[in-house]
């Protein structure tokens, strides 16, 4: 970090989507002038109009756009920032592009290039941690230029013991990780780890590492001025993940007394002034059921889940950072904390829970947030937004805070009940059903959490959404169309030449179809959905709002349409429901045995060719999504009839990867 003691004038955001908008709202208040900076998909995003100039960075990837260090000093030099604030992920904990900013006399918003060094490498940060007598665990460096010898594997495995976790020695979020239960399976995984590590960090250098069985997962806030001067700001547990990456924080930790947390933070302190740390860092350990803790890196940037910090201590990390990176102490507020109430974060993504936890992407036609109190939403998109595919899937992360936990978790699962998203399929339900939880509830919680629970059984849908929200669409639909049919004059509404005969319509709602029958008559609509004929009385009824007495309980359905797809959201819920044409196109029917890609990306490898006989459960196409890899397997035993891509290829969500036939009949079961 660049030390001076004059202030900020103008502040250049090298990030994007919800951490710009945040970073620019604290700006706004300090009276400092903003920039943004915005790919071409990024065109049209809330943070950029929010800032009051901004400069475009040519292409759509962000190695292009937002991870050229150059093209932002260049806009910075452009625009006359004397400052850069990189929020997290691209550039934050790039050591060489905080030294260029220091070079070019600008100042970035963060600890100086040794520090973030000196962090780059788990190996090398973990050796630096325990002299200053942080506590590690035992480890062996797998080399990216070595090959990866079994028999030394196994000797490295040995000495440390099952179960190892084979983890990226550069970056995080969970890429280039994989736990290893059994000598067989090293091989492989230091191989895939070190594959996706290298694609997602440049560089495929793994290491092996005891693995801490039922762990949580607590970091704590630390925060340094360039007076020497290094405080913490208490924990957050952050021990609710899906593919190592969290999606529910909160502050503080429940397994946390005060003598822990006093332990916890020296540790962290320590950490930092090993580092003679400067801004907002945040020192992540593992902690194991007896609770003892071991270290696991230092973050050297603002975290994701930072808002839970700054509502139990009450104080905006974001001006603290701007505040230390002109020169100045630490606020005597940060001198002194302790926690007071409780906050719980839960990140909202586009992704398919059902399948795997996919990434997902298309255009948001509705995305609305209730003002609700006790609860912050730190958001990243808006209604028309569009979701690509080429960053992370994070649509807003939802913050309730209350003097209890139960509280919190009650405010945040309201909020998102309460949230209206239509365009791309999210896991709220599951955010919502991991709240209610009895398990989470009580904070007996730990990184194997969603390994116990089944995710698909933690939605817990209620069961008159289903039916009821098709009946809603159906009426929503009748009165779209009668606004739009011309009435002959002298006929009574709801008059047809087939009186007696029902419409019908039918919905694709997840896995389940459901038909909906129905008639308007004098006294009433009605209605036959399966086995079940509910009393409806329609109170009005509109393209976009039902007001309708179902089963003596009135309700008001909000509705919303896109092509085919219905979005209807009440009290019961929300529901997306498919439209089933009732004379399908032809053309648009797919051969039977057809793989499916299940997200956009690339084609990273076909593992097999035209003709391969295969076991159900073959690898066929290796996908990549958001630097993850996912793989595509055979739906069943049999031939592999066509392999329509080729390593390379870019992909649609839904595009025909391969067909494999049946071992009978030639489809695939």
């Amino acid at each position: 970090m660049t030390t001076t003691h004059q202030p900020i004038g103008k502040l250049l955001i090298a990030n994007r989507g919800e951490i710009a908008s945040r970073i620019i709202r604290t700006a706004r208040e300090m009276d400092i002038a903003t920039v943004a900076i915005y790919s071409d998909a990024d065109r049209f995003a809330p943070y950029v109009a929010q800032a009051d100039q901004s400069v475009h960075l040519p292409g759509t990837a962000p190695a292009d756009t937002y991870l050229r260090g150059d093209l932002v000093l260049a806009a910075a030099a452009a625009t006359g920032a004397d400052a850069i604030h990189p929020g997290y992920g691209f550039l934050s904990e790039n050591a060489e592009f905080a030294k260029a900013c220091a070079d070019a006399n600008v100042i970035f918003v963060g600890p100086s290039p040794e520090a973030i060094a000196s962090m780059g490498s788990k190996i090398a940060a973990k050796d630096m941690m325990a002299a200053a007598g942080v506590p590690v665990l035992p480890g062996v460096t797998v080399d990216a230029e070595q090959d990866a010898d079994p028999d030394n594997l196994r000797n490295a495995a040995t000495q440390i013991g099952f179960p190892i976790l084979v983890k990226a020695a550069f970056g995080g979020g969970g890429r280039g990780m994989r736990i290893v239960t059994d000598e067989n399976e090293l091989l492989e995984a230091v191989t895939g780890a070190r594959r996706e590590a290298a694609s997602a960090f440049g560089n495929g250098t793994v290491f092996l590492e005891k693995f801490v069985e039922s762990p949580r997962h607590i970091e704590v806030q630390i925060f340094g001025d360039s007076h020497g001067t290094v405080v913490h700001l208490g924990e957050r547990e952050c021990s609710i993940q899906r593919r190592y990456q969290k999606i529910i924080e909160e502050a503080p930790s429940t397994a946390v007394d005060p003598a822990l947390r006093e332990e916890l933070g020296r540790a962290a302190v320590a950490a930092g002034k090993a580092l003679a740390y400067e801004g907002a860092g945040t020192v992540e350990f593992v902690m194991a059921p007896d609770g003892c803790f071991y270290f696991l890196e230092v973050n050297t940037r603002l975290q994701v889940e930072h808002p839970v910090t700054e509502l139990v201590t009450g104080i905006d990390l974001v001006r603290a950072q701007l505040l230390v990176a002109a020169g100045q102490p630490l606020p005597s507020q940060m001198l002194h904390t302790r926690p007071d109430g409780h906050a719980v974060e839960v990140r909202l993504y586009a992704e398919d829970v059902a399948a795997g936890f996919i990434p997902a992407s298309g255009t948001l036609h509705t995305l609305e947030f209730p003002d609700l109190p006790g609860v912050r939403v730190d958001a990243g998109f808006t209604s028309g937004s569009t979701v690509s595919t080429f960053y992370d899937p994070m649509l807003a992360k939802v913050i309730g805070y209350g003097q209890t936990r139960d509280e919190a978790c009650r405010r945040v699962a309201r909020a998102l009940r309460e949230t209206r998203i239509h365009g791309v399929i999210t896991n709220r339900d599951l955010l919502v059903g991991i709240l209610r939880e009895a398990e989470f509830r009580a904070g007996a919680i730990d990184t194997g959490y969603l390994q116990r629970h089944d995710p698909s059984a933690l939605i817990v849908a209620e069961p008159a959404a289903t039916g009821t929200h098709a009946v809603a669409a159906a009426l929503a639909s009748l009165a779209q169309r009668r606004q739009q049919t011309t009435v002959v004059p002298g006929l009574p509404a709801g008059w047809r030449n087939l009186p007696s005969q029902d419409q019908i319509v039918q919905y694709r709602i997840g896995e389940e179809t459901v038909e909906v029958h129905y008639r308007v008559e004098r006294d009433g609509v009605k209605v036959t959905v399966g086995d079940w004929k509910p009393l409806v009385r329609m109170l009005s009824a509109a393209p976009d709002l039902v007001d309708a007495e179902i089963d003596g309980v009135r309700r008001h359905y909000q509705v919303a349409r896109s092509g085919d797809v219905h979005y209807v959201d009440s009290a019961l819920g929300s529901t997306s429901l498919h439209e089933i044409p009732r004379f399908p196109d032809p053309s648009s029917m797919q051969e039977t045995g057809s793989l499916l890609a299940p997200m956009p990306g690339a084609v990273v490898r076909v593992e097999v060719s035209e003709g391969d006989e295969v076991r159900l459960g073959t690898a066929i196409v290796v996908l990549e999504a958001m630097k993850m890899e996912h793989t595509v397997r055979a739906p069943s035993d049999g031939l592999v009839a066509t392999i329509a891509v080729k390593s390379g290829d870019q992909v649609e969500s839904g595009q025909v990867l391969a067909v494999v036939s049946g071992p009978d009949d030639g489809a695939a079961s």
